[in-house]
């Protein structure tokens, strides 16, 4: 039978004061897992980051030569467990804003078969240093995403989570502010099995680097939700598009109609309702086309990421190890 693998992957970006404390956290044995190990994804940073995580031990440093973001920085770790032949990914933050000591019970339901990605649920009411307005509005914002992805995450924006080799091998992200909320959305129209269990934070180290503003995080967050509902439900979303086009015309029409069979219209009155209620229809019909043409467009994309599900599979499954100097530059 062969050994359970499991890659812990750090992303960081400039986090030499932080890194050491994430790493001491790390469990050293997990039971049902036979081997651990940590990879580093240093996303550009301008410190000794780097250096820390070599000095540290940890088993290979993924480097980007510039900052290309968080969920740039997610990818390359993926690909980096994947030539690590790992069964299990699990992703920490370098803040040390989640205990090492929940990753036994974060991979625990995928151990057993029963998910396919595990997140820790932060339960953000709970969390002293969020203040009321961020709190209600990552409710709101995990709300939406439930919604989307008919998964039931409570915290969709947590960073703390666990995900099977194969599941990881499904993902195809695209998007480039985080990863958090595409995954589960993904997962849910991919009918992958996402769970979730209860952990506490410590405390904030330092302020957070994708939450600079809650006006900013609403924008940036909703338009992502936005982005990923147009691309994995396009029919639903050019239907909510169309409605209102589709009422105004056929409340236009239906005015016309009551009016010429009670008799108030003449020749040539109420054309307006009969040439705008027209128009709005048109613009709805079209509306409506797009939704199934961008239907078109998802099965085809579900194609080809079933072909890219095979090479992936060709690729990493034949055990290919990384270098072994300690460090890969991206």
């Amino acid at each position: 039978m062969k050994p359970v693998r499991l890659v812990i992957q750090i992303p960081c970006l400039n986090e030499e004061k932080t890194l050491p404390a994430t790493l001491k956290e790390l469990p050293k044995q997990i039971e049902g897992v036979d081997e651990i190990l940590v990879v580093v994804i240093d996303d550009g940073s301008t410190d000794g980051t780097a250096e820390i995580a070599k000095a540290s031990g940890v088993d290979h440093v993924v480097r980007h030569l510039h900052n290309k973001g968080l969920a740039a920085a997610f990818r390359s770790g993926l690909e980096a467990a994947f030539q690590l032949d790992a069964d299990i990914i699990v992703n920490t933050d370098a803040d040390n804003q989640y205990p090492g000591e929940f990753i036994p019970a974060l991979v625990a339901p995928i151990l057993d078969g029963n998910a396919d990605i595990v997140i820790g649920d932060r339960q953000t009411d709970r969390i002293a240093h969020f203040s009321p307005v961020k709190r209600l509005l990552q409710r709101l914002g995990s709300a939406v995403v439930r919604y989307v992805s008919g998964t039931k995450v409570p915290d969709a924006p947590s960073g703390f989570r666990a995900l099977s080799r194969e599941a990881a091998m499904r993902l195809n992200l695209i998007t480039n502010y985080t990863y958090t909320l595409e995954m589960i959305i993904q997962a849910g129209k991919k009918n992958m099995t996402v769970g979730h269990i209860p952990i506490t934070v410590n405390a904030q180290t330092r302020p957070s680097r994708l939450v600079r503003s809650n006006a900013g995080y609403v924008f940036r967050s909703v338009t992502a939700i936005l982005h990923l509902f147009l691309l994995y439900e396009p029919i639903r979303s050019f239907l909510y598009i169309s409605i209102p086009f589709w009422l105004v015309g056929v409340g236009l029409w239906l005015r016309y109609f009551i009016l010429y069979l009670s008799g108030e219209v003449s020749r040539g009155s109420n054309v307006q309702s009969v040439v705008v209620g027209s128009v709005a229809l048109i613009v709805a019909v079209f509306i409506d086309l797009i939704g199934l043409l961008g239907n078109i467009l998802a099965v085809n994309r579900y194609l080809n990421e079933q072909i890219l599900f095979t090479l992936k599979r060709l690729q990493f499954d034949a055990h290919i190890r990384m270098p072994q100097d300690n460090d890969k530059t991206k």
